[in-house]
Order: structure tokens, then C-alpha cells, then sequence
């Protein structure tokens, strides 16, 4: 009986402005955004939208009162109410209603299959659970600092009083959050990722040739290389898997990486890495890549078998893991390990990169995805480099917060999309998506070549703190091919959704969302790299051997070989692959 009548009582306590904002708040949440979501995570998107929109109410009463306005009488108060009560609560009944069609929206440009229904019972019942903790949690707070205020008034005047009781309680609720719940969250999921990054797989045995990292004659110890380190080096294509598709003689690509465990520092770890690819001969390739991995120190597949391919496995490689967490994780409680370790590794390479002949040496690229674009941004710094450049770098899904794609997007050309933009003459960067670039393929480069490859579905890249006041450009028409139509930007709202995208990036299907496919990558390395001996049928094959392998189906039917030099294109073109 008194739990009924507590809550009976917190019930009728509640703001009437509060919850018809929060109402429409509620309403908004349900409409579409980049990805699609799952009822879970919906209604507890619904559930915040809702806490913040009662919020704002209940601060739009508080100032009306504070102001001293006239305020309107009992009656008709109570009948605006009910009116607008009455309409917020059909606006909720037509957007649940319509929240399956709105998901199917996004699912439809994503090629994945239509939702019968959205479950809007389930959501609306999550959404509660989540509004009303985070209701106990604000009256929590109110309680607090009224204490505070109340201890305050007996020595202060009360204005005084009511803004040092507040910010005491903030101070006071954020030190909890910071120092205990926060710092005791990351020392559970770094030890987590900690233990995670040192399981050996069994299907993953150490390598015995010794012009592998991590076999017995290499300078860096197989347990040592972490999972992700063991992973990137036991996967990739060998020079038989490349010839097999060329049918070309080809090299086993030299793979580098070393773990966290390899050296106590990050220039200790950089000049193991430096050592290690100088074992392998690596600066005798023709492509050098230097990799900044995500957080948990993972390497694209992706990304890097297909850059092998396309140079007959002349290619070395080298990355170097700086953090057992994830990128959202590394980028906020860690976030200047990544750009500390990309900086180390890069001056190693580059310092005994440019001591070699310039007709002898590789062409030296970098490249990262996600986390590893931002940071590998800050590799390499101007000034060091203007003299003896490198040849370019190829970053995708770039984040929000990267300084040089910020800046050229920014100060993008007139008329270009800010989903894939033109800068300028496009001879130095160039962005491309699943269509390939916005300039013809035959639009002059100049001596160093960048390219972002970015989806117009990814939140990590297109996600910025300003849309919570702002509707961001990249919704403006023409939107970008796997954006919905339905998309509208709300207040506050979007930018929340926007978040919980961030959060679900990597769940959608390859070729959207955060998850790269290796057929753009194909393009985007042919692109950087100056790809020349390859016929467009070629290339067209190789994308899709490159994505059913990728994808886990059966590979297609291939010839048994494919003639890749522009010689062989004039000769008579294969059959097309078996259905």
C-alpha cells in the first residue's frame, strides 16, 4: 500500500509543461536517422528524449515563475493543458504507428529486409523504465542541492546561496560519476579487453617461415603481438592466393605489427617495428604502408587484402597497437595515446625512409580507419615532410573530430554535397563513397595523393555536437545514396539519435554505416596508389571474388585467371563468372 500511494504521489508531482514537451520529444526520437535501430535501443533512446524534454518544461515553468510573469488562471490552464495534452498524446499514437515504415526506410537503402512492426508496446515500456530512472536520479539531485541551499541560507544571502547549493551539488554528482562509477568502469573494461587481447586462438598457430613477424626468427614474440596483432598477421592473402586471381607471379606482402607488450613505450614499440620490417626487407617493396590501427589495435581486412592484390603482394605493411580498447572507449578515456603511438611510428619509418635513395626507396603511404584516420592525421606533421613528401594516404570513415577532413569539408566547394565533397581542383584530396569519386578518373593528381572514403551513413563520421542546435549540411539536398528520405533534423533530438548511432555503426551491413567494403576499397586504392596495369574487367572481378570472400559466402566462379596488365585488355576478354 505504500509503495502504491508513493507512487501515486510522484505521479500527480509531475510537471504538465514537462511532459507535453516531453511528449513531443518522445514522438521525435521515433522518426529515422542513419541507422536502423532495435526496439531495445529505441525505447531507450524514446526514454532519454522524454527525460530531456520534461526537463526543459520543467525549466521553462521555473523561469516563468522567476521572471514573475502574469501567469493565466486555474481554469483556463487546466482546459490548455488537456488540449494540448490531447494533441501531444495523438502526435505519440501517429509516430509509433509510423516508426516500422520510418525504420523500413533506412533498412530499404541499406538493402536489408522490411520490419513487420517497430513493437511499440515493448518501446513505450522500455521508455518508461528508462524516464523514470533518470527522473529519480534529477530528483536526487534537486534534493541535494536544496539541502545544500538550506545549510548555505543560514550563512549566505539566498540568491547566493541557491547558485552555490546548485553547483556544490554538480560538482558533488559529477565527482561520483568521474572518480568512482567512470573510473571504475574503465578499470573493469580494460582489464576486459586486456585478458580479450591475449587469448590465442587455436586456428591461429605461430608462424614458422622466418619472413613473418612473430615467427621464431622474428624481433618480435608471437605472444607478444596481442590478438588483434596475431590476427592482422595470420590473415591476408600469400603469393599463391594473389596469383591464383592475377595469374601473375606475385610476393608474400611483408606484414609488420607489434603488440603493446613489444616495448614499455611507444617509440621503444615504433623502433621495434622499424627494426622488424628492416629484417623483413620491407623498405624493398614497391608500396609501404604505415597503418594506425582502431582502439583495440585492429587492422581492416578489407583495406589492406585488397591493396595487396592490386600490387601483386609487393607490399609491406606496418602498424603498431597503442590501446586494449575499443575506439569509443580509447577516444574518451584515453585519447592521446593513439595520436602519441601514430606520431612514434611515423617518425621511425619516415626518418629512415628518407635517408634512402629516392629510385630505391618504396613509395610510402599511410592509412587508418575510423579512430586510426584521425590519428593518422596527426602522424605526420607538414614542415617535416614538405621537403621529401610522401606519396599519399588513404583514410576512411574518417571521425567528426578530425582536423584535416573537419577543415577541407569546411572549406569544400560551392555546390558539392557535404557527404562527398570537391576540394578545389581535387589534384591533392579527393573523397569517395560506394559510387567512387565526384571527378572523372582522368582529373590530373598532384605529387601527393589523399583520399577519404566515407558513407553518408556514418555517424562516426557525420555526427557533430552543433546538431543539437543546427541542422548539419549533409541533410540538405541532394542527400547522400544510403541516407533515408524520410530523415528530418529535431532539435536536441537529433543530435541523441545521432549519438546512438555512433554506438551502432558497426552493426549494419558491409558497404554501410562504419563498415567498409573491400569493392570501394579497390577503387579508393587504385585511386591513391596510381593503380595502372589492372583492365577495368579486371578489377570489376576482383571486387566481387574481394566481397564474397569478405562477406563469408562461397566465393564466385573466377577463370583461372584473370589477365590483369592493360596489355591483356586488348586480347579477348574472359567469359563472365558462372552464375
Amino acid at each position: 500500500m505504500y509503495l502504491t500511494r508513493l507512487i501515486r504521489r510522484q505521479s500527480l508531482s509531475l510537471s504538465g509543461v514537462g511532459l507535453m514537451l516531453g511528449a513531443l520529444f518522445f514522438a521525435a526520437a521515433l522518426t529515422p536517422t542513419l541507422v536502423p535501430r532495435s526496439y531495445l535501443t529505441q525505447g531507450a533512446l524514446a526514454g532519454a528524449c522524454f527525460a530531456i524534454g520534461y526537463l526543459a518544461g520543467n525549466l521553462w515553468r521555473w523561469l516563468w515563475h522567476y521572471l514573475e510573469l502574469p501567469e493565466p488562471s486555474t481554469r483556463l490552464r487546466s482546459r490548455a493543458n488537456a488540449l494540448v495534452a490531447a494533441g501531444c498524446l495523438i502526435v505519440v499514437v501517429i509516430y509509433l504507428w509510423r516508426a516500422a515504415e520510418w525504420q523500413n526506410s533506412i533498412r530499404t537503402v541499406m538493402k536489408m529486409a522490411p520490419v513487420e512492426t517497430a513493437h511499440p508496446f515493448k518501446v513505450c515500456a522500455i521508455a518508461i523504465v528508462t524516464f523514470a530512472a533518470l527522473l529519480l536520479l534529477g530528483r536526487l539531485f534537486a534534493l541535494v542541492s536544496r539541502f545544500l541551499i538550506w545549510h548555505a541560507k543560514r550563512i549566505i544571502p539566498r540568491k547566493i546561496a541557491n547558485v552555490i547549493g546548485i553547483a556544490a551539488a554538480g560538482l558533488l554528482f559529477w565527482s561520483i560519476a568521474s572518480n568512482v562509477l567512470i573510473s571504475t568502469a574503465f578499470r573493469a573494461l580494460d582489464s576486459s579487453f586486456r585478458e580479450l587481447d591475449a587469448l590465442h586462438e587455436p586456428e591461429r598457430p605461430q608462424p614458422t617461415a622466418p619472413d613473418r613477424t612473430g615467427s621464431p626468427a622474428s624481433l618480435v614474440k608471437w605472444t607478444e603481438l596481442g590478438r588483434t596483432g596475431r590476427r592482422f598477421i595470420a590473415s591476408g592473402p600469400t603469393a599463391a592466393d594473389i596469383s591464383a586471381i592475377t595469374g601473375r607471379a606475385a610476393h608474400d606482402p611483408v606484414r609488420v605489427y607489434v603488440g603493446l607488450a613489444g616495448g614499455g613505450t611507444a617509440q621503444a614499440r615504433a623502433r621495434l617495428a622499424l627494426d622488424e620490417l628492416k629484417r623483413q626487407h620491407g623498405f624493398e617493396r614497391k608500396i609501404l604502408i604505415v597503418i594506425t590501427p582502431t582502439g583495440t589495435g585492429w587492422i581492416d581486412p578489407s583495406a589492406m587484402d585488397t591493396v595487396e592484390y592490386l600490387h601483386h603482394g609487393d607490399v609491406a605493411s606496418v602498424a603498431m597497437q597503442y590501446s586494449y580498447l575499443n575506439s569509443p572507449l580509447s577516444l574518451l578515456f584515453q585519447p592521446e595515446y593513439g595520436a602519441e603511438a601514430a606520431r612514434a611510428l611515423f617518425a621511425e619509418i619516415y626518418g629512415y625512409w628518407t635517408s634512402l635513395p629516392k629510385d630505391k626507396r618504396p613509395k610510402l603511404y599511410l592509412h587508418g580507419l575510423s579512430l586510426g584516420a584521425m590519428n593518422s592525421e596527426k602522424s605526420a606533421e607538414l614542415f617535416e615532410t614538405i621537403g621529401d613528401p610522401i606519396a599519399g594516404a588513404l583514410w576512411s570513415g574518417p571521425p567528426f573530430e578530425s582536423r584535416i577532413w573537419r577543415s577541407v569539408t569546411a572549406n569544400r566547394n560551392a555546390g558539392s554535397p557535404a557527404w562527398l565533397p570537391e576540394f578545389r581542383d581535387s589534384r591533392f584530396v579527393r573523397f569517395m563513397n560506394q559510387n567512387g569519386p565526384t571527378v572523372p578518373p582522368d582529373t590530373p593528381w598532384g605529387p601527393m595523393r589523399v583520399v577519404y572514403l566515407q558513407y553518408a551513413s556514418d555517424a562516426i563520421t557525420f555526427f557533430a555536437y552543433r546538431d543539437a542546435f543546427q541542422a548539419p549540411a549533409w541533410m540538405s539536398a541532394p542527400r547522400g545514396p544510403d541516407v533515408s528520405p524520410e530523415l528530418r533534423w529535431y532539435p536536441i533530438v537529433t543530435m541523441l539519435q545521432l549519438a546512438l548511432d555512433m554506438a551502432v555503426a558497426t552493426h549494419t551491413p558491409m558497404g554501410f554505416g562504419h563498415v567498409y567494403a573491400p569493392e570501394h576499397y579497390v577503387d579508393a586504392w587504385v585511386a591513391v596508389t596510381d593503380i595502372s596495369d589492372w583492365s577495368a574487367d579486371a578489377l570489376a572481378r576482383l571486387k566481387s571474388h574481394l566481397a564474397a570472400r569478405e562477406r563469408g559466402r562461397r566465393p564466385l566462379t573466377l577463370p583461372a585467371k584473370i589477365p590483369t596488365p592493360i596489355a591483356a585488355a586488348n586480347s579477348t576478354p574472359p567469359s563472365p563468372p558462372a552464375a
